[in-house]
């Protein structure tokens, strides 16, 4: 709750300006949920802060790809392109030795597509850099409920699988050139032949979006990071 809380009074001050005008703290000052960092050359929003590591997502949409650079039809996070991108070239030259040896190798679980039976998550995986997923998303971002089979919204239908809510706002994310856009998460959509997404006005598209031939849509990395470096 508190979580959800920071993070609603910056989506306000968001929404209010048009733009982010939250000043970037640095790493090694006290880092807040709800803060900007900089690291690495970009700014993260930081999402959760636990046993002195943050979980930061950037703040903006930083470019766009597609999920898989081939349309195959049972795709998972474990063997997508955009993983191997992240965890490799985005990894390695985005940040420096010292930067890299403050993220934290994550053990991600993915789960299976809360609204679609055919939408399976795959293996757990051990990330340096990953995408949210839907669960985690609402987690961070405001939880209405609906994204629970049981509690989907009335009007849902099998064609269309968006999940519209109060929190739409706060999942609303510009580009660097200021622009909405949409952008991933790592779970299978209504099969494994696409994955979820976020679209321009915050509506999580739960039924998902073919991995391929979307280059359209952007990526929001994610990581944990130590807070303090070892001596």
């Amino acid at each position: 709750m508190k979580n959800t809380i920071c993070l609603l009074i910056l989506a306000l001050c968001i929404a209010a300006t048009g733009l982010c005008t939250a000043t970037a703290v640095s790493i090694e000052n006290d880092v807040n949920v709800g803060d900007i960092i900089h690291f690495g050359g970009i700014d993260w929003l930081v999402l959760d802060i636990q046993d002195g590591k943050a979980l930061i997502m950037s703040e903006r949409i930083l470019e766009y790809r597609a999920y898989n650079e081939a349309w195959e039809k049972n795709i998972t996070w474990e063997v997508c392109t955009l993983r191997q991108h992240l965890n490799g070239s985005f990894y390695q030259t985005q940040f420096s030795n010292d930067e890299q040896a403050r993220i934290v190798e994550t053990v991600n679980t993915n789960p299976d597509n809360p609204w679609y039976a055919k939408g399976k998550g795959g293996k757990d995986t051990r990330d340096k850099v990953f995408l949210l997923s839907p669960y985690e998303l609402v987690q961070y971002f405001g939880n209405s409920g609906q994204i629970e089979l049981a509690n989907r919204p009335a009007n849902w239908s099998q064609s269309d699988g968006i999940l519209d809510d109060e929190f739409n706002s706060m999942r609303i994310t510009k580009d660097n050139d200021g622009k909405a856009g949409f952008w991933w998460l790592r779970s299978a959509g209504d099969s494994n032949g696409g994955a979820v997404q976020v679209n321009s006005w915050g509506s999580i598209i739960i039924g998902g979006g073919s991995v391929h031939n979307n280059d359209e849509v952007g990526i929001r990395p994610a990581l944990w990071i130590n807070l303090e470096t070892e001596h």
